[in-house]
């Protein structure tokens, strides 16, 4: 997902997509269409806003009496931040209504947690937006008696959340669950309070916090954005480091294994039937009941549902729009009735994409791409799954093409994995530079995510914490890094393999196994040459010990015989992780490459025949991250050799 704020360091690990969708959202030429009126500034919050919080980010406000006598407010919260951490959600059953016009929901489900904690569990806490009302909470058929406090987190729009606090009857052990059935409601419109408080521009913030239930357009994206479901989480500020970004990619490794279902509800009026549902980033197949012009007593309504599934490494979310369709090559677009010009840009642009991605994934993509229009030009881009929601504007076709190269990979490899899900897209997104532009843009599209990643790195095992690649929370990790793994993969083992190894990959195949060799390590050393990956994928993948530190240590050539130069090459790697890099020795007329594997906190050599004098010995290509640079250059002119050398 894409949010504007230039203070956070996690930015430059957006590097490949949401720089593309950046570009083409704030440098478009004017259409001469009329432009969405900017949405009205927030009205003052009826609750006090306090930045004002305790070590866990808590704080005293006060709310509104509540309506059900088993529900009690509260002027501070009672939760604790290990129980907020030891309640996971294994799965929802929820019934949801939305009534657009009055930008209302209410909301009966069935929720399952379980205390991933080491201690039994007295009492579960429970969070909804601040703008969301707990209504009731019945536990084996029971009302529960609950208290219900507002403590500040950025993980919602509004700035601060409603938590409470349901006591159990009987503590829950460690691994055990409950199901608790909970009623709750109330009404969500652009709210941008989080935003507003740090000092962001009014216009900006409500670009950039967009959710809301409204009659043309219905997006609910989730913890991070609008917490329109239950959730437990720890209280995150916008400002303090990357935490909010850490605790919701937290929340989606959390959620990855829980089995989600829904049903969905909407009232409109005659003549305002939405023509397009998606939950959780899939279509939904809307029935559509029109109580008819002349019955105003009886509301229309319009019904989806979606069956039992795995919610994967994606926050829930709800989108319902009144759009029109337009079919492309693998995508639908779904445009607002003023945007249909601009469309046959998108479409085109994935007609001439597809090929590429077909090359690399695979003739038929596991889903249609969906592009959804957003209802105003200056919207901030959002992207969940095979779903890009976006304004479909007219804008240079080689940047329309790049977004859709990530985009419609999301269409071919769909992984629970956020690791695989992520990086094949923004891998794809580099290939597609490549191909249009040439290696070197490529791996400058690379680095733009290195050094962003190298401070987040570990300097050494247990000097930080980390974030194995396959556990990570982190876009720096899951994006940046997954697409450096990615790339180095390709050197390894070359396209073919790689290509195979995607086209072979099966999402449900991989749901929940934690078995070693994972399915996708197994793929690539099944059609590979090189059958054994273990020590990639232990240093690179399961664990994380850093990135290599390489250096030149010395490059001796030698002439040899007919013309012959051996040059030897002696590396060391201070760094806690294997790499194989390329080595490179060039001269005026020729270049051979070699891929060398450094030792962990050791050193290789290698021993490199060119024809003719070599003038140059080049050590990574940029395709390995380093913690400084990865591009190591030796030049050669001065150096002499007298005695020829021999040629093993």
């Amino acid at each position: 997902m894409i949010f504007p704020f230039a203070q956070i360091r996690y930015a430059a690990a957006l590097f490949v997509f949401t720089a593309a969708l950046s570009g083409l959202h704030a440098q478009q030429p004017d259409t001469g269409q009329q432009q969405t009126a900017p949405k009205a500034p927030l009205a003052a919050p009826q609750v006090i806003f306090s930045r004002s919080i305790d070590e866990n980010g808590e704080t005293t406000t006060k709310a509104g009496p509540a309506a059900n006598p088993n529900v009690h407010m509260t002027a501070a919260p009672i939760a604790q931040d290990s129980e907020r951490q030891a309640a996971t959600f294994t799965d929802f059953d929820m019934d949801v209504r939305l009534r657009p016009a009055a930008h209302e929901i209410a909301v009966r489900a069935l929720i399952t947690v379980r205390n991933d904690g080491k201690s039994p569990l007295a009492r579960i806490p429970l969070q909804l937006s601040s703008s969301l009302n707990w209504e009731r909470i019945r536990i084996a058929g029971k009302d529960a008696a609950f208290q219900v406090a507002t403590l500040n987190s950025d993980a919602d729009h509004t700035g601060q959340l409603h938590e409470a606090a349901v006591p159990l009857a009987a503590p829950l052990a460690p691994g055990a669950t409950v199901q608790m059935d909970v009623t709750y409601s109330g009404t969500i419109i652009a709210n941008a309070q989080r935003l507003l408080t740090i000092g962001t521009p009014t216009d900006l913030a409500l670009h950039s916090d967009w959710d809301q239930i409204d009659i043309d357009f219905t997006g609910l994206r989730g913890f991070g954005n609008v917490v329109w479901y239950p959730v437990s989480s720890v209280p995150v500020i916008l400002g303090d480091g990357a935490r909010l970004f850490d605790e919701m990619g937290e929340h989606k490794l959390r959620l990855s294994s829980a089995q989600f279902r829904l049903r969905l509800t909407v009232e409109y009026s005659h003549g305002q039937a939405p023509s397009i549902a998606l939950v959780n980033g899939h279509p939904v197949q809307l029935a559509v009941t029109d109580a008819g012009a002349g019955n105003a007593e009886v509301a229309s309504v319009a019904t989806a549902q979606t069956d039992r599934t795995t919610l994967g490494f994606d926050a829930p979310s709800i989108f319902v729009a009144n759009r029109k369709q337009h079919p492309g090559t693998n995508l639908t677009a779904w445009t607002t009735l003023d945007n249909e010009v601009n469309v046959q840009f998108w479409t085109q642009a994935a007609t001439e994409v597809t090929p590429f991605l077909q090359e690399w994934l695979g003739q038929r993509p596991r889903a249609q791409l969906t592009l959804l229009d957003l209802p105003d030009p200056e919207d901030a881009p959002y992207e969940t799954g095979a779903l890009l929601v976006t304004r479909l504007r007219d804008a240079d076709a080689e940047q329309i093409k790049g977004v859709l190269a990530h985009a419609l990979t999301h269409a071919w490899v769909q992984s629970p994995r956020a690791w695989l899900s992520e990086g094949v897209a923004h891998f794809m997104g580099t290939l597609w530079i490549e191909k249009q532009q040439g290696r070197e843009k490529a791996v400058t599209a690379l680095e733009a995510g290195r050094q962003a990643l190298a401070l987040a790195e570990p300097e050494s095992p247990g000097h930080g914490d980390g974030q194995p690649l396959d556990q990570a929370i982190s876009p720096v990790y899951y994006r940046s890094k997954a697409t450096y793994v990615l790339w180095m993969l390709r050197g390894i083992e070359g396209d073919a393999t790689l290509s195979a190894a995607l086209r072979a990959y099966d999402p449900a195949k991989d749901i929940g196994n934690s078995s070693r060799p994972s399915q996708f390590e197994a793929l690539l050393e099944t059609a590979g040459a090189r059958h054994n990956l273990s020590w990639f994928f232990a240093d690179w993948v399961d664990a994380d010990k850093g990135l290599p530190d390489l250096t030149v240590e010395s490059a001796f050539p030698s002439p040899a015989e007919s013309g012959n130069w051996l040059v030897a090459v002696n590396l060391a790697n201070t760094g806690y992780v294997e790499a194989e890099v390329p080595v490179t020795v060039r001269n005026d007329s020729s270049t051979v490459t070699q891929s060398v594997r450094v030792p962990a906190r050791g050193k290789a050599s290698q021993r490199i025949i060119i024809q003719g004098k070599p003038t140059e010995v080049q050590v990574n290509d940029g395709t390995t991250p380093e913690t400084q640079a990865s591009v190591h250059v030796v030049k050669l002119e001065d150096a002499t050799a007298t005695k020829p050398a021999e040629i093993p």
